[in-house]
């Protein structure tokens, strides 16, 4: 049994979860300083933080990296509340991109991209490291990141792949399907293991992947895949959390106002995981892994919005810390 489909799952899913997080290096490594600073000057209302953090989180791959930059910019004095509250309803709209490329079928161009992002590394590697650069300005260091951003990307589609080719199995196994017959019969079970497997693995866009991945071979229901993303939404605030225990009540504040959203927005939308899974099947009709990706940009954007009129309220006034 262990041969036939857990390896090759636990597998699939560690190429998925390293994929991505080569991408979200990369693309911090190539954005770096740059994006702080175009946070930090472009914010000057919530509306501006929403579009900044959603065009973070997408360029960065990782809405906990945009998360654990907003608190700092906060404890620093650089951002008020308001501003970052916009950014924290953004993170969630940013980090769709990844789950909704993936919906595009595309695993199946995973090895030609992991191979096409090795080549641009060793391109760079030979003009730089090869040639003894180090006291010349370095060649190509953008070239070099995006190309290890696309060679992550490339193994996060084989991960996927992998995973896909698992779902005939799991399928046939009488834990599985008891298990998944529990959560189909009570979704609340697919919120608490969404929200548990996020904690433990920092990445709700893994976790995402990977019930689209079984979702595809029907290994899954498409419900039970919506309800596992609502819990994923909450499993992402923990490395928030986390990193807002070492600073001041601000950014606190802000990562508790990111664990509020999210707790809320899953208790809201529980009761409507019908409706969000007919408006996605419509978008989708024949996709049940398209369907749990469009799902959770309907469920982010509709959060979001909703949300975000909060933070032009008058409170946020006597809310905001003093600048150091």
């Amino acid at each position: 049994m262990f041969a036939s489909f857990i390896f090759p799952s636990l597998l699939g899913f560690a190429l998925l979860l390293s994929g991505m997080k080569v991408m979200e290096t990369s693309l911090q490594q190539w954005a770096g300083q740059k994006l702080a600073n175009w946070v930090a000057r472009s914010t000057a209302t919530p509306l501006r933080g929403f579009a900044v953090g959603t065009i973070a989180s997408a360029l960065l791959q990782s809405s906990t990296a945009v998360t654990v930059l907003t608190i700092g910019f906060v404890n620093a004095g650089w951002l008020t509340l308001p501003r970052s509250f916009g950014i924290i309803l953004g993170t969630n709209v940013g980090t769709c991109l990844t789950t909704e490329l993936m919906s595009f079928q595309l695993h199946r161009y995973g090895a030609p991209l992991l191979a096409l992002g090795a080549i641009g590394w060793l391109i760079t590697f030979i003009r730089n490291e090869m040639r003894n650069s180090s006291a010349t300005p370095r060649w190509g260091m953008t070239f070099r990141y995006v190309s290890v951003a696309v060679g992550g990307f490339g193994l996060l589609l084989i991960g996927f792949k992998l995973l896909q080719g698992m779902g005939p199995a799991l399928r046939e196994n009488s834990v599985f399907e008891s298990l998944m017959r529990h959560t189909d019969e009570n979704l609340l079970w697919g919120i608490l293991g969404g929200a548990a497997l996020t904690t433990l693995v920092h990445s709700s866009a893994a976790v995402i992947a990977m019930c689209m991945g079984l979702a595809a071979t029907g290994a899954i229901s498409p419900e039970a895949g919506i309800a596992i993303v609502l819990g994923a939404n909450i499993g992402t605030c923990f490395t928030g959390l986390v990193a807002s225990l070492g600073g001041g009540p601000g950014g606190r504040f802000v990562a508790l106002s990111q664990l509020t959203l999210n707790v809320g927005g899953a208790l809201l939308f529980y009761p409507m995981i019908g409706i969000l899974h007919a408006m996605a099947a419509y978008l989708a009709p024949d996709d049940p892994s398209a369907q749990i990706a469009h799902a959770q940009t309907i469920f982010n954007v509709a959060c979001s919005l909703l949300a975000l009129p909060i933070a032009y309220l008058p409170m946020w006034r006597s809310l905001n810390p003093r600048n150091p």
